[in-house]
């Protein structure tokens, strides 16, 4: 089974082009223990503190603070793993992702086929910054994956390697603020054929202003460009189509819909308007895919505009 692939696209792009299948990461996971409350242990008290940057009851996170943040970009395209090929067509989402990134007001780094060693300590440094006049902060990783691990250029790695990093704990200038990741790369070799709709069908119709503790995994999201167990699609010309419908909602939407609307609209594009097209290759033919997402967000959060007397807040 090949991983390149030709698409045929019904929204933004039209004719027969050729595609590659990307294959990436599982969420961490922690599990509750069980137990009687005869045999429960009080867990130990939090010895962790950080600034609160927005009232415990608000319903949107501060996006006024005086800088927006910073973005990071993993782009791999080249492997030291002779079964992983190269990836064609991600230097484009790449620089197009940079781009809408900019005009949100993302302070942009790219970071090209690093080795793990590297990205850790590319993720270590930013952790370590102070983030107190910075919104958020956004990561993202364009490579191959499979079943739970992303590849960097050297070995494969889980996610949680990285985000953790950014934690409460491990961060606490970004406690209570947004952490993205958008992750571009398959999750298993499993394909989607999809199912036809027609039409004419019928479907069945407290003191806010005082301190107050969060988990340390709260404020993150991760935007998957395809569920677990299943090929994520990559044009070799005109770049993958999860970071593409990202790319076009954020510069088309950015700053009028919250996040999660726009990750909405971005799994419609990419499940409406893209479909795979390799008639030479039967079972890799005529194939779709659908974005997922864990968030674990704990407010909406819209990118505003940034003025030049924004306060940090």
């Amino acid at each position: 089974m090949t991983d390149e692939c030709k698409i045929r696209s019904f929204g933004s792009h039209s004719g027969k082009i050729n595609n590659d299948a990307d294959s990436t990461d599982a969420q961490g996971e922690t599990g509750a223990r069980g137990g009687s409350a005869s045999n429960a242990v009080a867990p130990p008290v939090s010895k962790y503190v950080a600034r609160m940057p927005i009232d415990r009851n608000a319903r949107y996170y501060n996006m006024n603070h005086k800088h927006r943040g910073l973005a990071l970009i993993f782009n791999h395209e080249f492997f030291k793993i002779p079964s992983l090929k190269a990836r064609a067509g991600t230097n484009v989402d790449c620089e197009e992702l940079r781009k809408a990134l900019k005009r949100l007001d993302f302070d942009v780094t790219v970071h090209k086929d690093c080795k793990l060693g590297d990205i850790l300590e590319h993720i270590r440094k930013a952790a370590s910054q102070d983030h107190s006049d910075n919104d958020c902060i956004a990561i993202a990783i364009l490579s191959h994956g499979e079943h739970g691990y992303i590849y960097a250029n050297d070995v494969q790695y889980k996610l949680d390697s990285i985000w953790h990093y950014l934690t409460a704990n491990s961060c606490p200038t970004l406690a209570g603020k947004p952490k993205l990741f958008f992750i571009q790369a398959c999750q298993g070799d499993r394909l989607d054929s999809g199912v036809t709709l027609e039409k004419n069908v019928t479907e069945t119709d407290g003191d806010s202003s005082t301190s107050y503790k969060i988990p340390i995994h709260a404020d993150f999201l991760f935007s998957y460009s395809t569920i677990p167990g299943y090929y994520s699609w990559r044009n070799t010309e005109n770049g993958s189509w999860f970071i593409q419908a990202l790319i076009q909602e954020l510069n088309e939407n950015g700053k009028v819909d919250n996040m999660l609307e726009l990750l909405t609209f971005v799994s419609r594009r990419v499940a409406v308007d893209y479909e795979s097209n390799v008639p030479s290759t039967p079972i890799m033919d005529r194939q779709k895919q659908i974005p997922c997402m864990t968030s674990m967000l704990t407010r909406i959060l819209r990118f505003t505009d940034k003025h030049l007397t924004s306060q940090a807040g």
